[in-house]
């Protein structure tokens, strides 16, 4: 109709986290999460925590569309970039990650057992070898299968998974892991506790706030404004529209929409 790109003119035109917001939107799934990843290696500095939220809880397929769509906005391979920009326990957990080969529909008690005797000895021992076990057994066994295996954790040690992670591990390599555990419990939830700590802890992290409302906006966001709320009491709404402001606030606002009280 108008002979011009909407794309280009949306960047041209508009401008701020407005602009973020109206861009991303334009994306279709697999092309935004390629896009994020791509700013979040290529930028000043490596954005752990995007690359985390992304490859943490993607499906296998999810997975597959990204790196397609990675590959041809950018004519450049998505393992590879994610190998030469990380490094270590994380670097080799990201790869594991995506290539998208995790099990699906499948549980085994028996074979739940075993894994959860292997995690307890990554926990205790932490050599290098235990930490790829312990990466291989997250990245790689169905969700069905990990919460058999975190049950059966519980019932060896005594102790939640999560904490023992965390007792064990720091760095971003530790974030990874109990991101994994989080996401095969409850995405939803996962993703309420990082949009509550991006607008609490971070002051308002807009990057943040802004590529969990647009990624999961078609997915699971009703879902996780309900976590949301009944984990920390106020409306994902209500906080937004503490923190935001103008024409951004209201393209927020209208993605996450709100219950009848917040109006």
């Amino acid at each position: 109709m108008c002979g011009r790109d909407l794309l280009g003119d949306l960047k041209e035109k508009l401008s701020g986290h407005f602009k973020d917001v109206m861009v991303g939107l334009m994306y279709p799934p697999p092309s935004y999460d390629a896009h994020e990843l791509w700013h979040a290696m290529k930028g000043a500095g490596t954005e752990e925590n995007c690359l985390i939220d992304i490859l943490a809880s993607r499906t296998n397929g999810e997975i597959f569309q990204m790196r397609e769509a990675y590959y041809m906005q950018y004519s450049s391979d998505l393992q590879e970039d994610i190998y030469s920009e990380t490094s270590g326990h994380f670097r080799d957990t990201l790869v594991n990650l995506v290539q998208g080969t995790r099990e699906e529909g499948y549980a085994d008690p028996a074979v739940a057992a075993q894994d959860a005797v292997v995690l307890w000895e990554a926990c205790q021992q932490r050599t290098g070898e235990h930490k790829t076990l312990l990466q291989v057994i997250l990245c790689t066994k169905s969700y069905q299968q990990l919460w058999l295996v975190f049950q059966e954790f519980q019932n060896i040690s005594g102790q939640d998974i999560v904490d023992a992670i965390n007792e064990c591990y720091d760095g971003y390599f530790q974030e990874l892991l109990v991101a994994i555990v989080l996401c095969v419990r409850d995405k939803p939830a996962y993703f309420a506790y990082r949009l509550y700590s991006a607008i609490h802890d971070f002051g308002f992290h807009n990057k943040t706030v802004i590529r969990i409302i647009i990624a999961r906006s078609e997915i699971d966001l009703m879902t996780i404004r309900k976590r949301y709320k009944e984990r920390y009491g106020k409306s994902l709404f209500h906080d937004i529209k503490n923190f935001a402001s103008g024409h951004y606030e209201k393209a927020l606002l209208a993605l996450c929409a709100g219950d009848a009280e917040d109006y």
